[in-house]
């Protein structure tokens, strides 16, 4: 009897604590079916207890999450692997009235009398959210600060010039006879000339510097931080299992490779710049090399993006540079699918015509803005829309020298929100 009461008593208390708990608690059985959530769950999804039990929990899911559910737990039923179950990951939940939020959720496996339940506790992200965007703001505004502070300051340095200028003048004058005025206003015409020039190439040095110390730094702190915060994460879960702690290590890989494409980019500029790259070209199948191009290009896509070949007469032997041309397929891809969205398709177009590989590679992403085009391939430089994405500002550079070490030609069309176009003919009688 009495330990009738104690397992009464625990029942109650675990009730209460189900029922009083700040984040949402949803319980499912192997079939997906919902079987109880406590008030913070439904109030976090908007329903009534009664319109979700019975249901299936892909009710609280949007696409795609909805559609692969089901198949993550037949999975787990069939295999015993762990997608999902014991990991705690960010995902996105569905209202009842359509809104789509971010939540972190964390599931585990209770078996209770040989019957497998799951149970998911709910954590609702979107203050997280909100206050990560607040800070982006600040930092845009702070960044915006900076640049009207150094623009004010050579306003005020180029006023500075030029009031001592007219002060040289104004003695030089006083001090000669008149017979000397037109010699020394020559003078002082060719020496305003010089210093004008001078001071627009120290302008350039110091933007360009400027804009490289500013790239840089943000560039290389993102990924080393991430590095730096994994590293210490993996050591506080090694003890908790390996399948966390991988996770870890996967965003570390990550972002070395980041690092890596960034250090490979100073590279190649760098050789470029003191000559040290002749092309080498060699025979090899065109339409296989694209190929396998693109089947490396794979692992970087996006969620839902895929990569659509058309080629027309290339299935057989050019003569190129083969690394030249696969440098420029990298780069040209890789932008198109690191300023695209989810779900769209990356196109890939190869012909050879009249002597001539033309390469067209279109994208449906964000566009370059038209004030920003003009400067698309100077070193450095990135467009305005595309600041809060990482990049180095020199792929379009780089791809641009290779180009012309092949003696051909490279443009572009953009439409601001629908997408970019980049056309490369290279002859191939060389």
């Amino acid at each position: 009897m009495e330990e009738e009461n104690i397992i009464s008593e625990t029942g109650l208390l675990l009730k209460a604590i189900f029922n009083a708990a700040i984040d949402g608690i949803v319980t499912i059985n192997q079939y997906g079916i919902i079987e109880t959530l406590n008030p913070a769950a439904a109030k976090l999804f908007g329903y009534e207890e009664t319109e979700v039990i019975g249901e299936n929990i892909s009710i609280l899911m949007p696409a795609p999450y909805k559609q692969q559910h089901d198949s993550y737990i037949h999975n787990y039923m069939k295999t015993g692997e762990r997608k999902i179950i014991g990991i705690g990951r960010e995902v996105e939940g569905l209202k009842k009235d359509g809104t789509v939020f971010p939540i972190r959720l964390a599931v585990s496996e209770v078996i209770i009398g040989g019957k497998r339940n799951f149970a998911g506790i709910i954590h609702d992200l979107s203050d997280v959210k909100a206050a990560e965007e607040k800070v982006l703001n600040l930092n845009r505004e702070l960044e915006e600060k900076n640049e009207n502070l150094e623009q004010l300051v050579l306003e005020r340095t180029e006023k500075l010039a030029n009031v001592v200028d007219r002060l040289l003048a104004t003695n030089e004058q006083l001090g000669n006879e008149v017979k000397e005025r037109e010699t020394v206003e020559n003078s002082l015409r060719l020496r305003e000339t010089e210093l004008e020039e001078a001071l627009n190439k120290e302008k350039e040095l110091n933007a360009l510097k400027s804009r490289f110390v500013s790239m840089a730094s943000h560039e290389f702190r993102t990924p080393l931080s991430t590095i730096l915060s994994s590293i210490e994460l993996v050591e506080a879960y090694l003890e908790a299992g390996n399948q966390r702690a991988l996770k870890h290590i996967n965003r570390i890989k990550n972002s070395v490779s980041t690092l890596t494409s960034i250090l490979n980019d100073f590279l190649s500029l760098s050789r470029l710049e003191e000559g040290k790259v002749e092309a080498q070209p060699e025979w090899f199948n065109l339409g296989d090399f694209c190929l396998g191009i693109i089947d490396e290009m794979r692992g970087q896509l996006k969620r839902g993006q895929k990569i659509i070949h058309e080629e027309h007469e290339t299935a057989q032997e050019i003569l190129l540079d083969k690394k030249f041309l696969k440098i420029v397929f990298f780069n040209l891809i890789s932008n198109a699918i690191k300023y695209s969205p989810e779900e769209k398709a990356i196109y890939c177009i190869t012909r050879l015509d009249g002597g001539f590989l033309s390469i067209i590679i279109r994208d449906e992403g964000l566009g370059i803005p038209k004030e920003d085009q003009p400067h698309l391939f100077t070193r450095f430089f990135r467009a305005h829309n595309v600041e809060n994405i990482q990049g180095t500002g020199l792929g379009l550079n780089i791809v641009k020298r290779y180009i012309e070490l092949l003696n051909g030609k490279i443009r572009f069309e953009s439409n601001l929100g629908r997408g970019t176009s980049f056309f490369v003919d290279i002859p191939l009688n060389q």
